[in-house]
């Protein structure tokens, strides 16, 4: 039978469904239900920025046949605007009301009291009128150039202005140095907290930026632009003067969404559609603060900790002895650490004790998001000034962490490292970390490798896995890949490691059939954890399985385009996904036949461009101890999970399905390795 494949981007509008979910949930304190609004606003943001430009390229083209058609646009953007009214609907109604309950105040324009408008206004005079420029528009004045996702005004004017021309619109732009919102003082003993955001301080005198001129209309409004950063690495000498470039005009790409507030006038949206060239279906119109992303700021504002998650205190790693070098614990048996329930800081470790070993020779380490500030960055910085010859494999092109990367980078060839860029048309996304150490006459290698990122800040929020391991092979492996990114010579054939663009996904699918291909009287099992499921050959081979009897669970956190549409494979196929506290970020592949079990984790989700456009990390877990502690740990937990597991329906929806009892994997798993290492459980 022929599968048709679930549209990916309704897939990931379903999963913003999910994560809106945390915030409709009355046991979730207040300040996080705001938290998972926000994160859903960055979501939206980081989709309109990505996937939008092409279904709009089709609309303007009039292309009725297309993947992207005028059809695919208009589904899109009605399943887009139904979930940001949803989104608007929770802020308004449910998280609002409760945050005022806990004494926390929005305090709008009508609402304030006689003290409260005397502040506003001082605070606006202060603060925010020197900073404003208001630009009304001629011939000589053109609509100004908008940065995505800045806030602005629009306003329409009365009377005429110093010339005696009538010219009514006028556009103000709000700085982006300013807080979007502020602390108003409170009286002696009041332990309430009134906040003002920035556009309600600004529309309330928006009157006195126009001397001489009453305001008769007015709208915040906002517009994404496409920022999908493209170079054609073919045509240019330097990516990184191509990229640092190429960032300059992010801020104004291609228009493709625009946001207004739900009562700004007709005639003020039509304006602003005609000058970004948008359709109507691109209009949002919503009903609070257009920049609802940067509500996030309200929650370091309000310094109530029993409105908050109590705090999480990563155990120690598990096994790994305090005081004791960690080379020499790797020496003896490889070390995994369950992020963020284990503690990152043996990672760090590892990489202090390499930076100021006299022994250690080389260190290699691929950078893709360690944030605008680095320990692990300034370590490889110090190692260079000691001595060790360091390679950095940099990947320029991490979506969003462009110009992070490339200062990155920068800095360490400033100080004499060797920095590379990967190989041209692929994204560095491999996750490893190589030392090696003299130990008399010869020469130990040292690596971790891991599912995520080299950032110490998402290590507390992201689950991930890491591996630290002195075994032999393995090791190679990862020498012979730096050597390959380095060189961009001809890889060897490794031991272990499959590698993105070459092994990866023909090794999957291989190992899916030879699964699939075993007499059905032996115990055949898959379990696939990952962030996405997109990549149609995968999914393919995945559905052969099933239609051979192979049972299959999939953890699948965001985007899954899997079709559950025949019986047969609905049977034996279990699509799950999980949103809890933290972000569920590992990879976890598992295949069964009777008694063989095979454990790999990766850097890759199954999408195409992982498999294909990337150099990404497959690599076996070939200790029995650390197989069986993933399998009871990372996927076990998970397959029991029913309280924040969500379960795909045959039309790519998902529910929830009831259960005597919630169980919590996230919650179990934090309250397991607390008792390991005998923690007690914060209280806020």
């Amino acid at each position: 039978m022929v599968d048709t494949f679930l549209d990916r981007d309704n897939s990931i509008l379903e999963f913003n469904r999910r994560v809106l979910s945390w915030a409709q949930r009355d046991d979730v304190p207040a300040l996080e239900r705001l938290r998972y609004i926000c994160i859903v606003s960055s979501n939206l943001d980081e989709f309109f920025e990505v996937r939008a430009a092409q279904h709009l390229a089709a609309v303007r083209a009039d292309d009725h046949k297309g993947v992207y058609s005028v059809a695919s646009y208009t589904a899109l953007a009605s399943a887009a605007h139904a979930l940001v009214h949803q989104q608007y609907k929770v802020f308004n109604d449910a998280v609002t009301p409760a945050l005022e309950a806990q004494g926390v105040h929005i305090v709008a324009h009508g609402s304030r009291t006689p003290k409260q408008a005397r502040w506003v206004k001082e605070y606006f005079e202060r603060e925010v009128k020197p900073l404003l420029m208001p630009i009304g528009l001629d011939p000589a004045h053109p609509f100004p150039q908008v940065a995505n996702k800045s806030l602005n005004f629009i306003v329409r004017l009365v009377g005429k202005d110093a010339f005696g021309r009538a010219n009514e619109i006028a556009i103000v732009k709000v700085p982006r140095v300013l807080p979007r919102l502020s602390r108003m003082p409170g009286g002696r003993g009041d332990t309430s907290v009134s906040l003002v955001s920035l556009s309600s301080i600004i529309r309330s005198h928006l009157a006195d930026l126009f001397p001489g001129r009453q305001v008769s209309e007015f709208s915040q409004f906002r517009v994404t632009r496409h920022s999908d950063l493209a170079v054609d690495e073919d045509e240019v000498r330097n990516l990184r003067t191509a990229l640092r470039q190429g960032l300059q005009q992010r801020h104004y790409g291609e228009a493709v969404r625009l946001e207004v507030s739900s009562g700004c006038s007709v005639f003020l949206s039509d304006f602003l559609t005609a000058q970004f060239n948008l359709p109507l279906d691109a209009v949002y119109r919503v009903h609070g603060p257009v920049n609802l992303v940067r509500f996030n700021q309200l929650i370091d504002l309000v310094d109530k900790p029993h409105l908050l998650f109590p705090a999480h205190r990563p155990a120690p790693a598990l096994g790994v002895q305090s005081g004791v070098p960690i080379m020499e614990q790797m020496r003896e048996r490889d070390i995994l650490i369950h992020q963020p329930f284990e503690n990152f800081d043996t990672v760090m470790a590892f990489l202090r004790e390499a930076v100021n070993d006299p022994d250690v020779l080389t260190i290699r380490q691929t950078v893709y998001r360690t944030g605008a500030q680095s320990e692990m960055m300034d370590l490889l910085g110090e190692a260079v000034r000691l001595g060790k010859e360091v390679t950095a494999v940099v990947e320029l092109k991490a979506r969003f962490d462009e110009e992070a990367n490339i200062n990155w980078a920068e800095a360490l060839e400033a100080k004499g490292a060797q920095v590379v860029y990967g190989v041209v048309g692929l994204k560095t996304h491999a996750k490893m970390l190589l030392v090696t150490r003299r130990e008399g006459k010869a020469l130990r290698r040292y690596g971790h490798l891991s599912t995520g990122n080299y950032n110490p800040k998402t290590a507390k929020l992201y689950t991930d896995i890491s591996h630290l391991t002195t075994h032999t092979e393995l090791t190679a492996d990862m020498q012979a890949v730096f050597v390959h990114l380095a060189g961009l010579s001809k890889l060897p054939k490794l031991n272990y490691l499959w590698l993105a663009p070459f092994h990866l996904h023909k090794n999957l699918i291989d190992r899916i059939n030879s699964v699939a291909h075993h007499a059905d009287t032996v115990d055949r099992r898959i379990i696939a954890k990952m962030n996405a499921l997109t990549d149609e050959a995968l999914m393919r081979a995945l559905l052969h399985a099933a239609r051979r009897g192979v049972k299959i669970d999939l953890i699948v956190r965001g985007a899954c385009t899997l079709p559950l549409t025949d019986p047969q494979v609905r049977a034996h196929v279990t699509v799950r996904s999980v949103i809890g506290r933290f972000l569920e970020h590992s990879r976890i592949f598992y295949f069964r036949t009777g008694e063989q079990q095979e454990i790999y984790l990766s850097s890759a989700d199954w999408m195409n461009r992982n498999m294909l456009r990337r150099v990404e990390l497959a690599w076996p877990i070939l200790d029995g101890h650390l197989k069986q502690r993933v399998i009871d740990e990372c996927l076990v937990p998970y397959l029991h999970d029913t309280a924040d597991a969500w379960f795909m329906q045959a039309d790519g929806s998902y529910i929830k399905q009831p259960a005597a009892a919630a169980l919590s994997a996230q919650t179990e798993l934090a309250k397991h390795y607390m008792l390991l290492a005998d923690i007690k459980p914060a209280q806020n």
